[in-house]
């Protein structure tokens, strides 16, 4: 069952995207870390938000701060919405795991999206991190606490996470280039959420 729900992420937010807009939280109980990413960024900076979903709430208030924001996500369905939303910014089609833009980012964001991924994708996805980004690039993501697989649910249907070891997160981000800035596992004041801030310092 997990890894055929892991190859049907996409075709799972595609179908309901119209609940996800009604069920994510708008609180924005995220704003603490994404306040310490922004710190990191040169005023207007660029910022590439990796599964960036509807559009709501975190690239909405990266836009709201003057940031540029190229936004990337495989479902159009959600991307549909943050172009109603945003038309300003650039919205772009494409699975997180083939990304190839052809340029760097002075941030990079994989806010509750990377870990839909299974545990090989994720790791060649820090491939996708190195190639856009520069010296200085921010980076940020959410994992699990530890290596292994959890099964969710959304709108009904198994909705598959998984998550590396931490000591693997710290080596592959180091092999290329980054440097941990901060992380917290299971944030108490980010809805539980265990958080990843780096930046690259080669």
């Amino acid at each position: 069952m997990s890894n055929s729900a892991a190859q049907h992420i996409l075709s799972i937010y595609q179908r309901h995207a119209q609940t996800f807009a009604e069920q994510r939280s708008q609180s924005l109980f995220e704003q603490r870390w994404l306040e310490k990413f922004a710190s990191l960024l040169p005023d207007a900076g660029s910022i590439v938000d990796v599964g960036c979903g509807n559009g709501q709430p975190i690239a909405g208030w990266f836009i709201h701060q003057g940031f540029q924001l190229t936004g990337v996500d495989g479902a159009s369905a959600m991307l549909e919405r943050a172009r109603q939303q945003f038309p300003a910014q650039r919205w772009i089609q494409q699975d997180m795991r083939k990304l190839s833009l052809g340029e760097t980012f002075d941030g990079l964001l994989a806010w509750d999206s990377f870990f839909h991924l299974t545990h090989e994708d994720q790791r060649s996805m820090f491939d996708r991190f190195a190639e856009h980004s520069h010296v200085g690039s921010a980076l940020m993501f959410t994992s699990g606490t530890d290596h292994g697989i959890a099964m969710g649910q959304f709108a009904g249907e198994p909705l598959f996470h998984a998550s590396l070891a931490p000591d693997e997160y710290r080596a592959l981000l180091a092999n290329h280039g980054f440097g941990v800035i901060d992380m917290i596992q299971e944030d108490p004041h980010c809805a539980g959420h265990t958080v990843w801030l780096a930046q690259r310092a080669r």
